[in-house]
């Protein structure tokens, strides 16, 4: 028989609170009853290590979860395209079905990111952003990508609002209007893909179908990934409001580890993570995103050797200016939505740990990267008017790496009664 657990008494997704089954439909007893079985059979192989990387989730924090999966999420369109209204929980569910008919078998489904992290701890100094969903599959094929992204284009067309000619819409039409990116990553170790929904105010829904990644967290605090298969059958079968005696168990997984460290790491805003030369991009960005937000190392004198790696990993992955650029500046445009007054404090952390602790590069490499962040947060202060008298003066920046003049400053104050021509101003 089952019984009735508290969050810090189960540490493995193998056990569901008796008082989820009172009366529910008996639909759903059978389901959830199928897949404890299923849970049972293999929590029993699985190790004291792998069970110390997962937790059930207190009442407050299914409460956030349903929140966040029942809220009307804006798909904005291009042009002319009207606005959709997603709830989470539907496009989820909508998915995951038409998938199961197209014999791709669907083994979870978990939230992800910065989102979960919110779902945890509610008041961590940053509010989420992109919503991200993890669907995982077997994509033994790359025919198997193609067809997740009909899916997806197909399940849009029943969020259009009525009146709309659906029969003219063609999946290219959805895709050029609601999607805003799409990956697709097929090696022997990296099996995934992402379908990424517009929002104009950064919280794309994020659609990931993952096969096999090597590499599924940046950072202890943003390791985090919830179950929601208890919470979807709920849904799908039950009838009955949630509340704090009635409700799913839902369990999260932490990637880093032991669920206990990584959610005390969050809560107390620290940071930690592991070999960060695995990472695409060295987690450089995000780890400065973190410094910002007054996180702060668990280890001081471990961070500053680490900072290294990230520095190293990123320029191996981005080794040309213009590729540096477009980063940052889509990493700005993205994680600091309605944020705008740290992204020049970003810019100047970002700088420091650039300087200190890049040795991969050549000295002009490193001076024309350090330029780039600096004309960057230059660039922040005057769109935000921080600048004194910005109305008065044009900053005109080295048009390098033509100029060979090693006297050639960085860039220049100049007033605007000048005329010179021949020089861009950055605005």
């Amino acid at each position: 028989m089952f019984h009735v657990v508290k969050a810090q008494e189960c540490a493995c997704p193998t056990v569901y609170n008796q008082a989820m089954y009172l009366g529910v439909d008996s639909r759903f007893n059978s389901s959830l009853s199928e897949g404890i079985s299923r849970k049972a059979s293999m929590a029993e192989a699985s190790s004291s290590s792998e069970s110390s990387s997962y937790s059930v989730l207190t009442w407050d924090q299914v409460s956030r979860l349903n929140e966040v999966l029942t809220e009307a999420v804006p798909v904005h369109g291009r042009g002319n395209f009207p606005t959709l209204e997603v709830r989470l929980k539907d496009i989820v569910q909508m998915v995951r079905n038409r998938l199961e008919q197209r014999d791709i078998k669907v083994k979870d489904i978990r939230l992800n990111g910065s989102t979960a992290s919110h779902v945890l701890v509610k008041d961590i100094g940053w509010s989420y952003k992109d919503l991200d969903i993890i669907f995982r599959v077997d994509l033994p094929q790359e025919a198997q990508f193609q067809l997740i992204k009909d899916v997806v284009l197909g399940t849009l067309l029943d969020f259009l609002p009525e009146g709309v000619n659906k029969e003219k819409i063609t999946p290219m039409t959805l895709k050029e209007a609601y999607v805003q990116k799409l990956v697709k990553v097929y090696t022997e170790q990296d099996r995934w893909s992402l379908i990424s929904l517009s929002n104009n105010n950064g919280r794309n829904v994020e659609l990931k179908f993952v096969d096999s990644i090597r590499r599924q967290f940046e950072f202890s605090v943003d390791s985090f990934q919830i179950i929601l298969d208890s919470l979807l059958s709920y849904y799908d079968f039950s009838e009955n409001p949630m509340s704090q005696h009635f409700h799913p168990t839902v369990v999260g997984e932490s990637m880093y580890g032991d669920f206990t460290v990584s959610l005390d790491h969050l809560r107390n805003k620290l940071i930690a993570t592991k070999r960060p030369e695995e990472i695409r991009g060295g987690g450089l960005l995000k780890y400065c995103n973190l410094l910002v937000r007054d996180f702060r190392p668990t280890d001081e004198e471990e961070f500053k050797a680490l900072e290294r790696y990230m520095c190293s990993r990123f320029f191996i992955d981005f080794p040309d200016i213009g590729e540096q650029q477009r980063k940052l500046e889509a990493y700005l445009q993205s994680h600091f939505v309605g944020e705008e007054k740290s992204k020049y404090d970003y810019l100047m952390i970002l700088r420091r740990v650039v300087n200190e602790s890049t040795v991969c590069l050549m000295g002009h490499e490193r001076r024309q990267t350090l330029n780039l962040i600096s004309l960057t947060a230059f660039r922040v202060l005057a769109e935000q008017n921080a600048i004194p008298d910005a109305s008065s003066v044009t900053c005109y920046y080295q048009p390098a790496p033509y100029v060979r003049d090693l006297n050639f400053s960085n860039y220049y104050v100049a007033s605007c009664n000048q005329s010179i021509p021949t020089w861009l101003p950055c605005n």
